[in-house]
């Protein structure tokens, strides 16, 4: 398992393959400043260690946990089941996956009383961003910096904006 100090968020993945997609979760948290722990926890090959895992989430420090899953995506319904924690599921699109729809509708169809956080396919950097705006609603340094992120966005937007301008293409719309 590897663990930044104090860990407030928990990224677990089904597999050591779902790393690339899960890393973009690592990373946006690093560019607020949450720590968190990534590790591997199979809801199929390692039951009892996703039990384990979820139970002492909370008694860990964690807020939040985030699941990457692909195929038949059991990890994040099964997760929230046992914490009550947030989980926020990844769905991942797998190589015996059906275009990854499996993976989505098994995250996203969990029955009431087990909610899940769902974000796109393969959009492990959402979930690092929908749990940042989680913790920011409690934690104002937290949450002034997923501010300056959404206003960098912003201002991305508007500069792109200005080009089209200047390469002669009309603007229409314009504020």
């Amino acid at each position: 398992m590897s663990t930044s100090t104090n860990p407030q968020v928990g990224i677990i993945m089904g597999s050591d393959s779902d790393l690339p997609i899960m890393q973009a979760a690592a990373d946006i948290l690093t560019e607020f400043g949450i720590a968190y722990e990534l590790t591997v926890v199979s809801a199929h090959r390692t039951p009892l260690r996703m039990v384990s895992y979820a139970q002492t989430a909370r008694e860990r420090g964690l807020k939040i946990i985030i699941a990457g899953a692909g195929g038949a995506a059991h990890l994040p319904g099964m997760v929230a089941s046992i914490t009550s924690l947030p989980v926020i599921g990844v769905p991942i699109k797998s190589s015996n996956s059906i275009d990854g729809w499996d993976s989505v509708l098994s995250i996203l169809q969990m029955p009431n009383g087990i909610p899940v956080a769902t974000v796109a396919l393969n959009a492990a950097k959402n979930a690092g961003i929908l749990a940042a705006t989680m913790i920011g609603a409690f934690d104002s340094a937290i949450g002034n910096k997923v501010t300056a992120y959404k206003q960098q966005l912003e201002s991305e937007v508007l500069v792109k904006v200005e080009k089209l301008k200047q390469n002669g293409n009309p603007n229409k719309y314009d504020l």
